[in-house]
C-alpha cells in the first residue's frame, strides 16, 4: 500500500516580523516494512538555507534559516511511502526470562543504551500500582500486560486539543480522559514503572476519520529479540502498516513537528491542515 500525505503549517502575523531558524521534524523515518517514495518540501517566504540532519535520537532534523521580514509563513511537506503489511506479533522475547514481569531486565549492555527511556521522573505511586495490579491480572506476563494497558488506555474518553504538551500522565488517569499524546505519556509512564523502556512517537495514522487530519502520537517499548514495537492506546492495537512513523523520543517535548520563534511587535495566528490518502482511495495521489 502507498501512502500519502500532504501537511500544511501557516503561521499568520498582525505586522512584520523577523523568524528565528526553525526546526522541523517533518520527514518520515525509515522502518523495514515502511520506506519513503517521494518527498518534497515547500516553505514560503523561501529559506535563505535549509540543512538536513539526524539529532541525538535518529530522527531526520531540518534546520530552516531565513533573512528577510516576512508577514507570513506557510510550510508543506509532501510524501509518499510504501507501507507493506505485516504481522505486529512475529517476534520472539530473548532472553526468555523477558516474558514476565516484575523482575524484568535488559542486558547490561542494553540497559546503558536505554536509559533515557527508562526514566521515571512521571512516575507516580498512584501509576505504578494502577500498572502493578494490570499486570498482576494478567499472571505477570508481559505481552499481556503490554495489551491490556493498550485496551484499557482505549476506553478512556478521548478529546482533541490541536496545542499544548501532554498532560502530566497521573491527571489523565485521574481524569480518564485526553487526547492521543496524553494516552501515549500514560502508556510509556505505566511501563517505566515496570522498568520497560518506551519512547514517545509523532507521525500521521490513516484510516481513522478522526485522526486523519491531524497529527497522531502512540509508544513503541523495547523489548529483548523484538526491539522497538508500537502500540497506539488511543487506537487501542499494535501499530500497522497504517501509521507514518516521523519523529520517536524519550521526552516528549522534542516531537513537536515545528519549533521556532519570531521578533516583532505583531500577533500571530496558526492553521494546521493534514491530508492522508492511499493509492486504493484515489486516482490522484500527491506527486
Amino acid at each position: 500500500m502507498n501512502l500519502h500525505v500532504r501537511h500544511t503549517s501557516t503561521y499568520t502575523y498582525s505586522g512584520p516580523v523577523a523568524l528565528s531558524p526553525h526546526t522541523l521534524y517533518l520527514y518520515p523515518r525509515t522502518y523495514p516494512y515502511q520506506r519513503l517514495l517521494a518527498y518534497e518540501l515547500q516553505i514560503d517566504p523561501m529559506p535563505s538555507k535549509v540543512v538536513r540532519n539526524v539529532d541525538a535520537e535518529g530522527n531526520i532534523q531540518q534546520v530552516v534559516f531565513f533573512q528577510h521580514p516576512t508577514r507570513h509563513l506557510i510550510i508543506t511537506a509532501d510524501l509518499s511511502v510504501h507501507s507493506d503489511d505485516f504481522n505486529s506479533f512475529d517476534f520472539v522475547l530473548y532472553p526468555f526470562d523477558s516474558k514476565r514481569l516484575p523482575g524484568f531486565r535488559y542486558q547490561q549492555g542494553v540497559e546503558a543504551l536505554l536509559h533515557p527511556y527508562l526514566d521515571r521522573a512521571t512516575v507516580t505511586a498512584e501509576i505504578e500500582l494502577w500498572a502493578r495490579r494490570m499486570a498482576a491480572a494478567n499472571n505477570w506476563e508481559t505481552i499481556p500486560f503490554l495489551t491490556t494497558l493498550n485496551q484499557t488506555i482505549r476506553t478512556f474518553t478521548y478529546e482533541t486539543r490541536d496545542q499544548g504538551a501532554p498532560h502530566a500522565p497521573e491527571q489523565t488517569l485521574s481524569d480518564r480522559r485526553g487526547s492521543c499524546r496524553d494516552y501515549t505519556v500514560l502508556f510509556m509512564a505505566a511501563c517505566r514503572s515496570l522498568g520497560l523502556a518506551a519512547r514517545f512517537v509523532s507521525g500521521y495514522l490513516f484510516g481513522n476519520p478522526q485522526q486523519e487530519h491531524e497529527l497522531h502520537a502512540w509508544a513503541e517499548v523495547y523489548l529483548p529479540g523484538a526491539g522497538w514495537r508500537g502500540y497506539d492506546p488511543t487506537e487501542g492495537s499494535v501499530v500497522n502498516n497504517r501509521h507514518i512513523f516521523l519523529t520517536s523520543t524519550a521526552r516528549p517535548e522534542l516531537a513537536a513537528p515545528i519549533t521556532g520563534s519570531y521578533s516583532g511587535s505583531a500577533s500571530s495566528l496558526f492553521t494546521n491542515e493534514v491530508v492522508i490518502q492511499s493509492d486504493l482511495t484515489t486516482e490522484n495521489p500527491i506527486p
